[in-house]
């Protein structure tokens, strides 16, 4: 489920009301008042932007989402195997296999700049491969 940016600050909001109504009840200072709603509204924006990222990746934020899925990838044959869709196997297989490498190695979970410095190539490079592959890709399905 996504994260509801309206929705949370609806909420927030509510519950901030009903506290500096407290606390002007308790006769606390304005100035003070003021500065907690400050300090409150900045955390409430530093947590909302980490759960809005949260939200995007769910196999990190429920566990039981990735549990059935395992890569045994350890070459690109074996990520060839694992394809099940005869047109993007077609498509993969009339590659070189520098740019299978790269998406295997993507898949494993290696960073972008990890498989550059790997396989010596520029980010450009990189990013020129995995682009004209998706132009393939897009063409066939």
């Amino acid at each position: 489920m996504s994260y509801n940016k309206a929705r949370a600050e609806k909420e927030w909001l509510a519950w901030k009301t009903a506290e500096e109504t407290k606390l002007r009840e308790l006769g606390v200072e304005e100035e003070t008042i003021q500065r907690l709603h400050t300090y409150d509204w900045m955390e409430f924006n530093r947590e909302r932007r980490y759960l809005q990222r949260w939200a995007e990746w769910p196999a990190k934020q429920e566990p039981e989402f990735s549990e059935g899925i395992t890569l045994p990838l350890n070459n690109r044959h074996a990520l060839l195997n694992e394809i099940n869709d005869e047109s993007l196997l077609k498509t993969l297989m009339h590659e070189d296999a520098l740019t299978v490498d790269l998406i295997l190695w993507k898949a494993l979970g290696y960073s972008t700049e990890q498989i550059c410095r790997y396989f010596h190539l520029s980010k450009y490079a990189y990013y020129n491969r995995i682009r004209r592959l998706k132009e393939k890709i897009k063409n066939f399905l």
